[in-house]
């Protein structure tokens, strides 16, 4: 039903976009690929000379061919994108060496969650709750729209990220306010929990739309999954949809069949067919900044063909893989709200029959610091406490539905704006998250 659903809307936005004939997704394509891809040769390779002063042409052609620095030609020119430099030094090992010596990449997130991880599997132990240690947070959010980017006089559209209320890791919402009156929460049957609200464009003024909650986030984890697993129920609604290849990103293609199969043929477990694929992608593609997901075709076969990725990337990697052998898989997506590191997140759930959904955070991966063997498979069944789940999907509609194409065309995090005239991309707003530790 879901899938009937989609392909609807998907019908519905197209439909949409045909009452705006000037509207061109190559043209819109094209220019968010400038957009991401906007440093010229000279910048990229002074960028790199503050840690390697005598960087040759040659050099740069070996870290283009190798992928490990990414360009694009467009309008007959090579562009270079915008983080090409600093994610050298994640991607390249003796780039890596060069900057950060022997140690791993940078983890401020590690500093939250040494604790938290192990207060986490002591609770559960002691509780045998799967879910543990609440934090409960105040969360304003604002998207700033730049003055005179839409007309005088015209409405300007504003969803922004809601917390969602049918996860039980995540408890306890509380709506505290809105800047405009007439704001609108999706329910929770779409994939994709969104606050909309609208207002007139003013000239010569920026346009604030914010939203104020409270929710509290718990941790989660389920110990000896192996142990616990059944048989899967392969004629389950369940089982067939989240075992489906899905549209652009979720696609069964013969490289990833055959890299599925190498890396599970001989395991019988699914669980242990999980933490097979799990460890590859962690060990096999070092985290990098990504270009918008929206400018991709498909985002799994980009990570095996770039060797890097960022946690959506690498999440969808996952879930294709396990798809592929028969473990249902989902995409969940929001924010990570450490006390040290808030942004923007990515992650997955597996589904193991006799155990539930579990959460898959393939970008945390098996920590730098695990003492035990819980806590360096902790979050391949588990994720800590600091979350803001929005996304239980990738991809799906928003609620009220949107005149053109999205932003974010996968994920749904820092917000979406449009107006009469069509949307308005990054470029033409801004977003900010503060968040209160109660």
């Amino acid at each position: 039903m879901r899938h009937l659903f989609f392909a609807l809307v998907c019908f519905l936005v197209l439909s949409s976009c045909k009452e705006h004939p000037s509207y061109s997704w190559e043209d819109d394509l094209h220019a968010r690929l400038l957009r991401d891809f906007d440093r010229t040769e000279a910048q990229v390779t002074e960028q790199i000379r503050e840690y390697i002063p005598n960087v040759t042409a040659a050099q740069m052609r070996a870290w283009e061919e190798s992928k490990a620095l990414e360009y694009m030609v467009l309008d007959g020119k090579k562009c270079y994108f915008h983080n090409a430099a600093p994610n050298l030094f994640r991607i390249d090992s003796a780039c890596h060496f060069i900057k950060y010596g022997d140690a791993p990449l940078p983890a401020a997130k590690d500093s939250d969650i040494v604790m938290n991880i192990p207060d986490i599997i002591s609770a559960v132990g002691s509780s045998g709750c799967s879910i543990a240690v609440p934090k409960r947070m105040r969360i304003t959010y604002t998207l700033t729209v730049h003055a005179d980017a839409v007309p005088e006089g015209e409405t300007i559209r504003c969803w922004l990220p809601y917390p969602r209320r049918d996860i039980a890791r995540q408890q306890d919402v509380k709506f505290i306010s809105a800047s405009e009156p007439g704001y609108v929460i999706a329910p929770d049957k779409y994939f994709h929990s969104t606050l909309y609200m609208e207002t007139i464009a003013v000239a010569g003024m920026p346009t604030v739309f914010s939203e104020s909650f409270e929710l509290t986030s718990y941790g989660e984890w389920t110990p000896s999954i192996a142990d616990k697993v059944l048989p899967y129920n392969t004629s389950s609604e369940l089982y067939k949809e989240y075992t489906s290849p899905r549209e652009k990103h979720v696609v069964f293609t013969p490289r990833l069949r055959a890299l599925a199969d190498s890396l599970t043929s001989v395991i019988d477990n699914p669980y242990l067919k999980a933490r097979s694929i799990f460890s590859w992608i962690h060990s096999s593609f070092p985290w990098a900044s990504a270009r918008e997901y929206s400018t991709i075709e498909n985002i799994p076969m980009y990570v095996l063909e770039n060797g890097h990725g960022d946690c959506g990337m690498k999440s969808l990697l996952l879930i294709t893989l396990c798809r592929i052998c028969g473990i249902p898989a989902h995409f969940q997506s929001g924010f990570m709200l450490h006390p040290h590191e808030v942004n923007l997140h990515d992650w997955a759930e597996l589904y193991f029959e006799g155990v539930g959904w579990v959460p898959a955070d393939m970008s945390f991966g098996i920590p730098s610091f695990a003492s035990s063997n819980e806590q360096t498979w902790f979050y391949l069944g588990g994720i800590d406490s600091w979350r803001l789940t929005v996304n239980n999907d990738f991809g799906m509609p928003i609620f009220p539905p949107k005149d053109y194409p999205r932003s974010e065309t996968v994920d749904f995090q820092r917000g979406e704006i449009e107006w009469s005239g069509g949307n308005l991309y990054f470029g033409d707003w801004s977003w900010d998250i503060d968040v209160e530790y109660l």
